[in-house]
């Protein structure tokens, strides 16, 4: 019975392993996809200033609020195609979370985020609690990517 627990186990993180390898070399293992200021500038230049001066600031803030996401470690397992940040493939895509997660948990999504009502994101957020304005910025940003769709 041991040896076949052992075996699994092998064969699991091995499988895991590879597709981990398979899914950074096939397509996954590119860059963020969020455009730079600098691509935002050549990408959007039109007739009206105004169109482009709004483009830009609208793509600094996605660019900053990425990094929020990243640091608190939520593109590690989710992404958010919204706002075309590419993320992990373990959660689901949040950018539906900010009208769902109320429907799904029975708590609106920053009550959700100071406590969690699922297992696992308990065990995330419990672990590397956000703040309050970090709180805020988040439910902001997934708003944000919920109107983008």
């Amino acid at each position: 019975m041991q040896k076949a627990i052992i075996h699994f186990v092998i064969s699991a993180l091995l499988g895991l392993g590879i597709g981990y390898l398979a899914f950074q070399v096939v397509g996954g293992g590119e860059e963020s996809n969020v455009a730079s200021p600098e691509t935002a500038n050549t990408d959007t230049t039109t007739e009206k200033g105004n169109a482009q001066e709004d483009t830009n600031t609208d793509t600094e803030a996605v660019v900053a609020e990425d990094s929020l996401l990243s640091t608190k470690g939520c593109l590690g397992c989710h992404s958010v195609e919204g706002l075309n940040l590419t993320g992990g493939a373990t959660g689901p895509d949040l950018t539906q979370a900010y009208i769902n997660v109320e429907g799904k948990h029975g708590k609106p999504i920053d009550q959700f985020l100071k406590e969690p009502t699922s297992a696992v994101m308990s065990g995330v957020i419990g672990g590397n609690p956000l703040s309050d304005d970090e709180v805020t910025q988040i439910v902001d940003l997934l708003k944000q990517a919920s109107q983008n769709q």
